[in-house]
């Protein structure tokens, strides 16, 4: 019969091309997924649905400053651990598995450059590193930074992204720097110096009640959380629900909290022109 006179065929499975990993990333807001390259054009904000990404400190200063101006202050200060910690893990093994998740020796990089040829001190704190908390270091940080606006004359810019405010591991060695950091601001307001704070999501408790909360100028980018404590743990207090959005940046600008909301991709030019009109 013909048909056992018919040839034997072979089965090829062929393999699937490989997408290599790093290529694409898939959006927390609106689950688009999002060429990379495409994504950094757009300084992580989404196309799509204006999704904003988290932002290293390094990428910040980078997208701020003019490029190979910046100067890194106290660029190898790093943690010590006061109260000898001990929970799940001890605080030293905590710093050692962020610093090498990050690359970063602690949540903030201060330091100095030009922003459109202008000269300014600035302080941004990573959410990243144990998210952003502020402990002894990071108080030290940014008063030494403020105190170098203050001698040399120069405005100042603190990038904060902190939802981890003071650091608990630290105890009243983190508190301590609410008090440190806002006298530095204190002395280099006296001098009649600008300082512009800008607020990223999200902002909250120690940090926004000392120096996040004292710019002379107050800036928030799109949808951030600000505050003090969170929503849900203001409802259980007071047992009232609270009004839609609130705590996010647009409430807040509507309530005079901050001064404006500004989208990453215009936050250089603004920052410039109130450099320009206020210094």
């Amino acid at each position: 019969m013909a048909l056992f006179g018919k040839p034997k065929y072979t089965i090829v499975r062929l393999k699937k091309k490989e997408i290599p990993d790093g290529l694409w990333t898939k959006c927390d807001g609106c689950s688009e997924v999002l060429y990379n390259k495409t994504l950094e054009e757009n300084l992580r904000v989404c196309p799509k649905c204006n999704h904003y990404f988290t932002l290293g400190a390094y990428e910040r200063i980078n997208m701020l400053l003019d490029k190979d101006t910046f100067q890194e202050y106290d660029k190898d200060m790093i943690s010590s651990d006061p109260l000898g910690f001990k929970g799940p893990k001890t605080y030293i093994d905590k710093l050692l598995q962020e610093q090498q998740a990050t690359g970063l020796k602690e949540a903030v990089v201060t330091g100095e450059g030009l922003l459109d040829n202008k000269g300014i001190v600035i302080a941004v704190t990573d959410s990243r590193f144990i998210m952003g908390s502020m402990g002894s270091v990071v108080g030290e940080k940014i008063t030494r930074a403020t105190e170098a606006a203050t001698k040399n004359k120069l405005p100042l810019i603190i990038v904060s992204g902190s939802g981890g405010g003071a650091r608990m591991y630290e105890g009243m060695f983190s508190l301590m720097q609410m008090a440190k950091t806002s006298a530095a601001l204190s002395l280099h307001h006296q001098k009649k110096l600008l300082f512009i704070s800008v607020l990223t999501n999200p902002t909250m408790a120690g940090v926004m009640a000392s120096f996040a909360g004292l710019g002379d100028i107050i800036i928030a980018e799109p949808k951030a959380l600000i505050g003090f404590t969170g929503p849900r743990v203001i409802e259980q207090t007071i047992r009232q629900k609270l009004p839609p959005g609130f705590q996010r940046s647009e409430f807040l600008l509507e309530h005079g909290l901050i001064d404006k909301i500004v989208h990453r991709n215009n936050l250089k030019t603004t920052l410039s022109q109130l450099l320009d009109y206020l210094s």
